[in-house]
Formats: C-alpha cells, sequence, structure tokens
C-alpha cells in the first residue's frame, strides 16, 4: 500500500513539474518589417509581379520568382523556408485553409506592432511610429531581470526606434539599432562602423545586411541566449511601391536565416538547443491597388504569419488546420520555450500551446511524460 502511494504521489509530483517544460536553452526572434503572409505562401503574386508600374523587369522578376504554382513560387522566393523549415518545424498563418495569424492592436502600423509582439499586451492607447519611450514591460529586459540571462539578451535591429519600443532608457538592454555604432572593437565590427559611417544618404532604417552583419558577428564573439534580430527593409520598399525590390529583400531575408540557422547548427553552444521564431509586426493592404499601404483603414494589414523551428516545435510543416493564433502570444511563447513565466506591468496574453515530443524537463526534473508538440487554440 505505502508503495502504491509513494508511486502515486510520484507521479502527481512529475505531472506538476512537467506542466512547465524547458524545450529549448536559446532563443532568435526574428522579424522582417511588413511582409505579407501571401508572399510566404503563394511565393510572388501574380497579379503585382506583372504590373508595370510596381516592377522594373516583369520579365526578369518572372523568371526569378514566377512559376505556375503557388508551391513552386513560394519554394522560388523562399528555399529555406520551404525546403527546410517545411520540413522541420512550422509555418503558421496560410489564410487558404482557415489557419489564420493576426494583430490584436487596433493601429496595425508598426510600434504598435512590436508592442504587442514583446509585452504581449495590444495596447488601446495609440503610440505613432516615434521615438517614445514605451512605458510597457518587454519579454526581453523582463529575460534580463532573470539570473540565467542576465546580460545574455540582446536585440539588433535596422529601425532605428527600437531603442524606445524596448526602452533602453528604464533596463541595461544590449540594443544596436540603426546606424549605431558598434561599440565592440574587434576587426570586423571597426570595417562595419566604416561602412556605416560612409554612407551619405542615412534613412530611419539601416540597411538589412549591415544590421545581420552586426547581429551575427556579435553572436559568434558572445554567444547571448536570447537574440532578437529586426530587419526592416521589405516594409520600406513596400511604401516605396517597389514590388519588384519587395521580393528581393524578402528572398534576401530567407538567405540571411538559413546563414544564421547553419551557423546555429555548427556551434557547439547553439546546436540542437535553439529556437527561432520568425513573424511579423503586421500585414499589408491584400488588393493589388493596396499591398503597399497597412494602417487600421486598410483592410489585410492585420493578417500575419508565425514560423518556428527548432527544440520545442514539431516538425508539422505547413499547418493546414483551421485555427486563430496572436501577435500578442509571441512574448510568452518565448518565454515558455524557455521554461520561464513571462509577468509584467500590464496583462500578457497567453502562449501557443505546446505539448512536448520529449520527456518534459525542467530545471529541477526529467518528467516521464510524453507527448507531440502541436499547436492548438
Amino acid at each position: 500500500m505505502k508503495t502504491t502511494l509513494f508511486a502515486l504521489f510520484l507521479l502527481a509530483s512529475l505531472s506538476v513539474f512537467s506542466q512547465r517544460p524547458v524545450l529549448a536553452k536559446n532563443v532568435f526572434l526574428i522579424t522582417t518589417d511588413g511582409f505579407r503572409w501571401q508572399e510566404v505562401f503563394n511565393g510572388a503574386d501574380t497579379a503585382l509581379i506583372h504590373n508595370l508600374k510596381f516592377v522594373k523587369d516583369t520579365a526578369l522578376m518572372q523568371d526569378l520568382y514566377g512559376a505556375s504554382t503557388p508551391e513552386l513560387r513560394r519554394q522560388k522566393l523562399m528555399p529555406f523556408f520551404w525546403n527546410v523549415i517545411a520540413k522541420k518545424g512550422q509555418l503558421i498563418g496560410n489564410r487558404n485553409y482557415e489557419n489564420k495569424v493576426n494583430v490584436s492592436n487596433f493601429y496595425k502600423i508598426s510600434y504598435p506592432g512590436y508592442n504587442e509582439m514583446l509585452t504581449g499586451y495590444p495596447d488601446p492607447k495609440l503610440i505613432p511610429n516615434t521615438p517614445r519611450f514605451n512605458e510597457n514591460i518587454n519579454i526581453l529586459e523582463y529575460l534580463n531581470t532573470q539570473p540565467e540571462y542576465s546580460g545574455k539578451v540582446v536585440a539588433f535591429s535596422s529601425w532605428n526606434i527600437f531603442p524606445y519600443i524596448l526602452n533602453k532608457k528604464r533596463n541595461d538592454l544590449e540594443i544596436n539599432s540603426g546606424y549605431e555604432a558598434i561599440r565592440e572593437e574587434d576587426s570586423t565590427d571597426v570595417y562595419i562602423n566604416q561602412v556605416q559611417a560612409d554612407i551619405k544618404q542615412k534613412t530611419h532604417c539601416r540597411y538589412d545586411q549591415l544590421t545581420f552583419l552586426s547581429a551575427k558577428e556579435y553572436i559568434e564573439t558572445n554567444h547571448p541566449r536570447v537574440v532578437m534580430l529586426g530587419l526592416g527593409e521589405t516594409d520600406e520598399f513596400a511604401h516605396q511601391g517597389k514590388y519588384d525590390q519587395y521580393l528581393e529583400q524578402a528572398n534576401n531575408v530567407d538567405k540571411m536565416i538559413a546563414e544564421l540557422w547553419y551557423y546555429v547548427q555548427t556551434d557547439p553552444f547553439y546546436k540542437d538547443n535553439t529556437s527561432f521564431i520568425i513573424t511579423t509586426d503586421h500585414g499589408r493592404g491584400k488588393k493589388p491597388t493596396s499591398w503597399y499601404a497597412h494602417n487600421l483603414f486598410v483592410k489585410g494589414s492585420g493578417d500575419i504569419w508565425q514560423v518556428m523551428l527548432g527544440p520545442g516545435i514539431a516538425p508539422l510543416g505547413e499547418i493546414k488546420t483551421a485555427e486563430q493564433i496572436y501577435l500578442k502570444q509571441t512574448a510568452a511563447t518565448i518565454a515558455l520555450l524557455l521554461g520561464e513565466k513571462f509577468t509584467s506591468n500590464h496583462s500578457v496574453a497567453k502562449a501557443i500551446h505546446l505539448q512536448s515530443t520529449q520527456p518534459a524537463v525542467t530545471k529541477t526534473v526529467e518528467s516521464v511524460t510524453t507527448e507531440a508538440i502541436v499547436l492548438q487554440k
């Protein structure tokens, strides 16, 4: 009888511990600003790729990214997404299957979008895309206050408003944004700083390639545990109505993520223990006449997507079941993957429901529970 009671107690204890599995040691959050779900899942838009108003050389764009089916077009545009993530991770948000990801904030522009993503709170107050310090606590600064991650959280962004979104004034997060010089004195960093200094017409958005190179150099040198990489040129080219360069930049983003994933899988510090969450801050117009715009008045601006890859993410590929998730769930999902619970000075949306394919492990005990990781409503 005592043996039976002890066994029941042990199983109950393991069940409690298994509710918060540690599924990854490191998490990278990667964003590409204002990139539509239509291109992720359908590839180049056939209504736009031949339109001389938005494409300078339609024949060349057809050769590069055109094809007879959405499956072929998307593979040409984003080969890493569809050759690797589609086999080893999850792609969520193909509305052709009623699989939906949406922003919850009312405004459907960048600052409110990133605030929602990083704080788990779609603030009802309008925060315009201006240098205004965010009052809401974000997941990066929260993790940076935890002993295990202190000094091991970093953000690199092309858009120079991120120090305000992350409220650099309030915390000691390591943030490099816009054309800000890199503080490291490595020879590569010196070269990047020189290239940045030589750019004559600087805008609010740094070239994504420079942001990526700066981030990768920092990652290789310092091995941070939590990384945000915010890329911005997809949105810049879209606002300029340059659909050809918008596609080119999306293809470049795919290549950068592929390069970063290859590095992660070949570095002993990150190999097999690092998860990627890839998403965007807002959608864009769904019509050929409005694809370049986004705000609360443009239909489609709240329709987005999310991609996940790495430990804790079952290899389900393209999700084709009807469901609804929201951008506001990203912050808590990052915490969940790390075995943490994100608390803040405001309400925080619950994480995407993750169930483990492996025995769930916490920092103190190993559970015998074996379930499959899936995304549910």
